[in-house]
């Protein structure tokens, strides 16, 4: 129970820092927010919970495939919003969009000799 205390403590402190930092420096905060932190702590945490080089592997190799079909919703949300369509809404289609992508990667990938 510690253990998933201190996850969630370190975890929101890194989102709580890119969206302050946001506030003030927009770029700076999606700089922060860009690391790939969240996978760096993902892997740390399982390394300590469970370490074994070839899931590590598996899992580092999967991170990298589910990463591209989420890069076109940073595009379609700023697009949206700058035709005028609002906040939630563009985030929903941005959000709906990555669903679909990650759906057609995890058909797709295997088919090409991808371990997801």
């Amino acid at each position: 129970m510690f253990q998933l205390a201190v996850k969630s403590i370190v975890s929101g402190v890194l989102i709580a820092v890119a969206s302050t930092l946001a506030k003030r420096f927009p770029g700076f905060g999606a700089l922060i927010a860009s690391l790939p932190l969240v996978s760096v702590l993902g892997m740390i945490w399982l390394w300590n919970e469970k370490p074994d080089v070839a899931n590590m592997a598996d899992h580092a190799g999967a991170t990298f495939w589910y990463v591209l079909p989420s890069l076109p919703m940073f595009l379609l949300i700023p697009m949206l919003l700058r035709r005028g369509a609002p906040f939630w809404a563009s985030l929903l289609a941005g959000c709906a969009l990555t669903i679909a992508l990650y759906a057609l990667m995890t058909w797709i990938g295997p088919r090409f000799g991808l371990r997801l």
